[in-house]
C-alpha cells in the first residue's frame, strides 16, 4: 500500500479507502483507491505510515478482516480474509468509492 501511495504524482493522497459491497452468492467483494480527504463518519485507522479510511457501512463487514497482498502464480493482488463474509445469498446495498 506504501508503493501504491508512493507511486500517485498527487501528493494530496491521505490513504487507502477499503470498501465492503454487496454481499451476495458470491459473498463480500471490495473496492480499494487512493483518497485525498476523510469523509464524516470515516474510520481513520493508521498503519505505521500507511492511513486506511472505512466508511461507517463498511466498518462492522471489515471487523477483524485481514488483508495481504499476494505475488504467486496462483493470485496476483490483494487478498481478504474475512470473518465476516458469510458467502450465502442475499442482496445488501453496493456501494462506490
Amino acid at each position: 500500500m506504501r508503493k501504491l501511495i508512493a507511486d500517485t504524482a498527487d501528493a494530496s493522497v491521505v490513504g487507502i479507502r477499503i470498501a465492503a459491497c454487496g454481499e451476495g452468492c458470491a459473498g463480500l467483494s471490495y473496492q480499494m483507491g487512493l483518497e485525498t480527504e476523510a469523509r464524516a463518519g470515516d474510520a481513520i485507522i493508521p498503519f505505521g505510515d500507511v492511513t486506511v479510511l472505512v466508511d461507517a457501512a463498511s466498518k462492522p463487514l471489515l471487523q477483524g478482516a485481514c488483508v495481504d497482498f499476494c505475488d504467486s502464480p496462483a493470485v496476483t493482488g490483494f487478498v481478504f480474509d474475512n470473518p465476516n463474509a458469510c458467502g450465502s445469498c442475499g442482496s445488501r446495498d453496493s456501494c462506490e468509492l
